[in-house]
């Protein structure tokens, strides 16, 4: 017979005529999801286990080795049955087959590149939006299209590649384009996105009082004409898949809500999102808003409700959960909770607590997210938006898996489920290599490239190339290299910007006595290897002026920070700065964002090296080849140029006719 335990309030565990060992958990990888539950006898060896040709959590105990991932545990025992072992359900627009699965809808991509400083080029984006595939998210928002003519390519590009990578077993990300209620503004979204297996658009459009008044100057009727009309219009422009936001919906009166969401859902809405823009709600009152929507909207039974909450309190994940307990069946999030102002719901909490809690205290609810990417996707976000998780972050931050208390030591040391409801396998953390191997000055390409894969990084062979090259010269000056040391590099190497120019070599004169002074090495873009020297306030301040100097584009340097890798002298060194162009370029860059107003891109960059002052002109270059990149884009694309021509075939009643807000 197969033992199962129960969770009460008594929190016992059922106990057969024999001691048990019971645990359900995921052997090996967790990409294979493979669930093993011991038989409900006295263990006794490896033989039942070897018969199913699956690693027993039990075995690897025996042998001292941790297993290699595993579900949470309550009070000691882990949770049941995996929740992404099961089929996810088959994607129609507007209802969910299965009612306790919840989409994952993820707008890093657009939301996440509002946080200021956040500028992502359109290699970036793609990058990303391959590994939120890797993780499993239902949706992608891709982007803002008609922000800029470098968004509408990124999106379309997206579309045109991850959203039409089908994988074998049937999966393929929703790819989702942003759009206000203006007629250009779907017109241009669904242009972005039609190309992808399935897509999406999202328009929205406010409903609380205060916007209305003061931003929009409209009145409820308006709204709802305006909002109504952008949903037919993208129907008849064949969307089949959209959805609605009535921006500042916690703010608003829950009549009016009501109101709009009842027409719209009849105008072909097939999503409907309720935004807490401004994260008022507490976690009770949102909840409510949810039910109410659901049970006093006309049509709320054939449509799918969806939750957008912000962080500004500090409860956009609280809220965001209570929504789903009220029945809101999409959830939006960002990697790292990045986002506007004090960020979005972070998608790694989210899901982590519905895969640690969703069964017992949620109704059974979960999400077709792998989790073992997490990890991953968080560094990638981090390298490319230039964006520091702070240590004590959930789920990905430094101290997440640290225990430096005697008493939680002592614990750990005992068991690590009196302190941990989940180990760092299960969110693709790996921080110890059971084969012994320590890496050093006499490691091997071999053991560098079979560490990454360890730690989640499935580098192409010349990246591995360069990450070694990078680590041996590390290793000269460094005994051992350590996975954060690695982790340093990789972002040093595969996470920057496509190389225009390339910082060779830099030298330093400095200290009490004169003016600082720098001489750098650098090959530009015509392939020519020039030096140039400089001085300035300081070291890091003399080499800027130098690169200056021979990059010769006139930029501001808006932020400048560095820490250290690991402890000690011999550690590390990263540094992130962030510039904007000036000058006559100042006007270079300039994009609108989803509440209409226009900003200034800044641009990040990132290095990492033992010494600091060379960490810095890295991330300097970084930087520099990321503005320029973003500069040598054509400011109108093929793209752009066939919307134009489109709009500019249309009849001109047509034009003039719409009811849409301009």
């Amino acid at each position: 017979m197969v033992c199962t335990a129960t969770f009460g309030p008594s929190q016992q565990h059922l106990q057969p005529e024999k001691p048990l060992h019971v645990r359900s958990h995921l052997a090996g990888s967790l990409r294979n999801r493979v669930q093993c539950v011991a038989i409900a006898r006295t263990h006794s060896g490896k033989q039942d286990c070897r018969k199913r040709q699956k690693a027993c959590v039990l075995c690897a105990a025996s042998n001292g080795a941790e297993p290699a991932a595993s579900v949470a545990a309550t009070n000691g025992a882990v949770a049941s049955l995996p929740q992404a072992q099961r089929p996810r359900p088959q994607y129609i627009p507007n209802r969910i087959d299965d009612p306790n699965y919840v989409r994952i809808f993820d707008t890093t991509l657009r939301d996440g590149e509002q946080s200021p400083g956040a500028t992502l080029t359109s290699a970036e984006k793609l990058e990303i939006a391959k590994q939120l595939a890797k993780l499993r998210v239902d949706i992608i928002e891709a982007g803002f299209p008609v922000a800029s003519p470098d968004d509408f390519d990124a999106v379309r590009r997206i579309a045109m590649d991850v959203g039409n990578a089908r994988d074998p077993d049937g999966y393929v990300p929703v790819i989702c384009g942003l759009s206000r209620t203006k007629l250009r503004d779907v017109e241009v979204a669904w242009d972005a996105v039609r190309l992808a297996e399935r897509p999406r658009v999202h328009t929205f459009l406010a409903t609380s009082p205060i916007h209305m008044e003061y931003k929009l100057r409209m009145t409820e009727d308006q709204v709802l004409e305006n909002a109504v009309a952008a949903v037919k219009h993208l129907r008849k422009l064949g969307c089949q898949d959209i959805e609605f936001s009535p921006e500042d919906a916690s703010r608003s009166e829950p009549r009016f809500l009501c109101r709009v969401l009842s027409e719209v859902i009849k105008a072909g809405a097939t999503t409907v999102n309720i935004p807490d823009t401004t994260g008022w709600a507490l976690p009770h009152e949102f909840g409510d808003l949810i039910a109410g929507l659901r049970k006093n909207t006309e049509g709320a039974e054939n449509v799918i409700f969806s939750a957008h909450c912000q962080n500004d309190l500090g409860m956009a994940t609280a809220n965001t959960l209570a929504a789903a307990e009220a029945g809101a069946r999409q959830l939006e999030c960002t990697i790292n909770g990045i986002g506007e102002r004090a960020g979005n719901t972070s998608l790694e909490e989210v899901v982590m607590a519905i895969a640690l809690r969703g069964d017992g205290l949620m109704n059974g609810l979960w999400t077709g997210v792998q989790p073992v990417h997490i990890a991953h996707t968080s560094r990638m976000v981090q390298d490319y938006t230039g964006m520091a998780i702070q240590p004590h972050k959930a789920i990905v931050g430094a101290n997440a898996f640290a225990h430096e208390s005697g008493i939680h030591q002592d614990g750990m040391l005992k068991s690590r489920q009196t302190y941990e409801i989940m180990v760092p396998e299960t969110i693709g953390l790996t921080r110890a290599d059971e084969a012994g191997i320590v890496l050093g000055k006499h490691s091997g390409r071999h053991a560098l490239k079979t560490r990454l894969v360890q730690l989640g990084y499935a580098l192409k062979e010349d990246q591995v190339s360069d990450v070694f090259k990078r680590f041996k010269d590390v290793a000269d000056k460094k005994k051992l290299i350590s996975d954060e040391d690695l982790l340093a590099l990789v972002t040093d190497e595969v996470h920057q910007a496509q190389v225009i120019y390339e910082l060779i070599d830099l030298q330093v004169m400095c200290g009490s006595l004169g003016m600082p002074t720098a001489s750098v090495k650098m090959q530009g873009p015509d392939g020519v290897v020039r030096t140039a020297s400089g001085m300035g306030t300081g070291p890091v301040d003399a080499s800027y002026k130098a690169i200056d100097t021979l990059v010769n584009i006139p930029v501001e340097l808006v932020d400048y920070s560095v820490q250290s890798v690991t402890e000690g002298i011999e550690a590390l060194a990263v540094t992130r700065i962030s510039l904007r162009p000036i000058g006559k370029l100042a006007s270079e860059g300039f994009t609108v964002n989803a509440q209409g107003r226009t900003s200034q891109r800044t641009f990040s960059g990132s290095g990492a090296d033992e010494d600091i002052v060379v960490a810095s002109a890295r991330a300097y270059v970084s930087g520099l080849n990321k503005l320029v990149a973003f500069m040598k884009t054509p400011k109108v694309s093929a793209a752009e140029k066939e919307l134009q021509r489109m709009q500019a075939s249309k009849p001109l009643t047509e034009q003039a006719a719409s009811p849409v807000a301009v």
